[in-house]
């Protein structure tokens, strides 16, 4: 039976490579904690915050996120496609992804807003709906991913194949019109 953990802040810890494995933590909050060393394993955060938090590298392959909000952490290279997908939901703001995967999640409704997504991996993504706001999507990959109704208007540097890539009433800025016919080499001016 996991560790069961409610309505806990914690402040300042660097966590160990496997000091949160096997627990559950609910309407808990983190402030300023290190994750970069942990590997997790059979862990779930219902209802959490991180605030200020690294996650530099961590792995989180077995990690059940359900309705998370991460705002100004650091997240380069997490592989969340391993992730629990059983109601999983995340939110994140003022958060560095860079390089960073999300293939084949369902990430209905995920809101990213002044996030930094260089190189990120959305292929074969369900973004249904999602928000990018005022997000840098420089590289970021978008090959087969379902983003109908997403909005990118506030958004920049993506680069998005219509023809490989479901659009259906998502929003774009006319600044970011070059992104989307880059394939084309058509010049915007």
């Amino acid at each position: 039976m996991p560790e069961y953990n409610l309505d806990v802040e914690y402040n300042d810890i660097t966590y160990a490579e496997d000091q949160v494995n096997f627990k559950e933590f609910e309407s808990c909050t983190f402030n300023r904690c290190d994750f970069s060393l942990c590997s997790f394993v059979a862990v779930t955060f219902i209802d959490c915050s991180f605030n200020d938090c690294n996650f530099n590298a961590s792995k989180i392959n077995h990690v059940a996120l359900r309705t998370v909000f991460f705002n100004n952490c650091k997240m380069t290279e997490i592989n969340f496609s391993m992730c629990d997908k059983l109601i999983f939901e995340i939110h994140f703001k003022e958060c560095n992804l860079d390089f960073s995967k999300f293939y084949t999640l369902k990430l209905k409704g995920t809101t990213f807003m002044d996030c930094s997504l260089l190189a990120v991996d959305f292929m074969s993504a369900d973004l249904t709906e999602a928000i990018f706001d005022n997000c840098d999507l420089y590289r970021a990959e978008f090959e087969k991913a379902i983003a109908n109704k997403a909005d990118f208007r506030t958004s920049y540097n993506y680069t998005i194949d219509p023809a490989s890539t479901k659009l259906k009433k998502a929003q774009f800025s006319i600044a970011g019109l070059k992104g989307l016919l880059a394939k084309h080499e058509i010049i915007v001016q």
